[in-house]
């Protein structure tokens, strides 16, 4: 029996929240544990790649078999996946094997885009921005406390997060099989007959959509992907530079941040606004944002005040964009193509990603710092300005 929606999407949304957890514990961690390895700041970057272009070529795989086989079974199948690449990770004798485990992780890394598919499942086409807003509340939780605790346990050992991510892991496997059912699709359509990928991405508005969620990914994963090894290079605390705990309490706050705007702002916002207006609000504060950053660079003014202000901007920003460009993509796409387009979203991000992180590595690595603030922001505001290109 197909529990109804709300049964679904509290579940879906705990799931989420743990999977980011178990995620962003390790995003401050992994440069410097990389460091450890003598990776450089460009190996850094390219061990985010690796990872991306894992996601890339299983994405739209994981998809269709969201599809085809069930929610339930693909999310179990992908965190599985994340598992095994955090154990290897965390048991790594060398930088090579470190690349291993990320690759692993890769390549079943779908949570997302099928937790996504599955409110889909069980949203009627207009509510559906409302509760991608959900997804991106339980990311804001994720990264207020994920990061916090990797601050904590580092004092363990490097390790430590990595074993602590990998028990949130199973906690969330055990939530999946006894709270997700085995179909999910309430929202019932008439369909039309079967139609092709290429008829799919034909539909009227959809190209220009996915161009811009890439656009987005790529600016947001070029800075975070940056992140910590920029603070390294740019902040002390105490007289030494900032490492894992340090990123890990500045990563939290940013995750408060974001929490507040996708929990609290986005309804009302995308209630006034729409979606399609709060997408170009959303670019342009992230483009603001990241490129407050590069006076203080240039000219040594504002340190972690300016910073903070700058994260301020830029967390409006990506709080309002990823939830409205996904409602929007979701629209755009057939009832039955929800977990082939979502899927293809979850490809488009892997491949920004792949991008994003090998290029924030040879900025930090050339010394171009203010370079890696102008660009992300740059690429914000270009993405930002397609949307006079989109009619629908």
């Amino acid at each position: 029996m197909t529990k109804g929606p709300r049964s679904i999407l509290l579940p879906i949304v705990l799931i989420v929240i743990v999977d980011v957890l178990a995620f962003t514990m390790i995003l401050p961690l992994l440069p410097f544990y990389a460091e450890h390895f003598g990776a450089t700041p460009f190996e850094v970057g390219m061990l985010t790649g690796s990872f991306a272009l894992a996601s890339l070529i299983a994405g739209p795989v994981l998809g269709r078999w969201s599809d085809l086989y069930g929610r339930r079974r693909v999310l179990l199948v992908s965190q599985g996946g994340t598992l095994a690449g955090l154990l290897i990770a965390a048991w790594a004798p060398s930088l090579t094997w470190l690349f291993v485990g990320r690759i692993v992780a890769g390549l079943t890394a779908g949570n997302l885009s099928v937790a996504q598919a599955t409110i889909a499942d069980v949203t009627e086409p207009a509510k559906r921005a409302r509760n991608f807003g959900l997804i991106g509340a339980a990311f804001g939780l994720g990264f207020l406390i994920g990061p916090a605790i990797s601050a904590v346990l580092v004092k363990a050992g490097l390790t430590a997060p990595l074993f602590g991510a990998a028990a949130l892991t199973v906690v969330s496997m055990v939530f999946t099989m006894l709270m997700i059912p085995a179909k999910t699709r309430v929202v019932e359509e008439a369909e039309p007959p079967p139609m092709s990928r290429r008829e799919i991405f034909r539909r009227p508005g959809l190209p220009l959509l996915l161009v811009q969620f890439f656009g987005y990914v790529l600016s947001f994963s070029t800075f975070s992907s940056g992140l910590a090894l920029f603070m390294e290079r740019r902040y002390t605390w105490h007289g030494q530079p900032f490492h894992v705990a340090q990123v890990g309490w500045a990563l939290a706050a940013v995750g408060l941040w974001g929490l507040l705007v996708q929990g609290g702002l986005i309804r009302p916002l995308l209630k006034r606004f729409g979606e399609r207006r709060l997408v170009t609000i959303g670019f342009s504060c992230m483009a603001i944002g990241f490129a407050l950053l590069a006076p203080s660079i240039l000219f040594g003014i504002g340190g972690l005040g300016l910073f903070a202000i700058a994260g301020l901007i830029a967390g409006l920003g990506t709080g309002f964009t990823r939830p409205s460009l996904m409602g929007l993509i979701s629209q755009a796409a057939p009832p039955s193509a929800q977990g082939v387009v979502i899927g293809s979203t979850q490809s488009m991000q892997a491949a920004a990603m792949a991008i994003g992180g090998p290029l924030s590595g040879f900025l930090i690595n050339s010394g171009m710092l203010s370079g890696y603030a102008v660009i992300t922001a740059a690429i914000a505001a270009i993405a930002g300005l397609l949307t006079v290109l989109r009619k629908t």
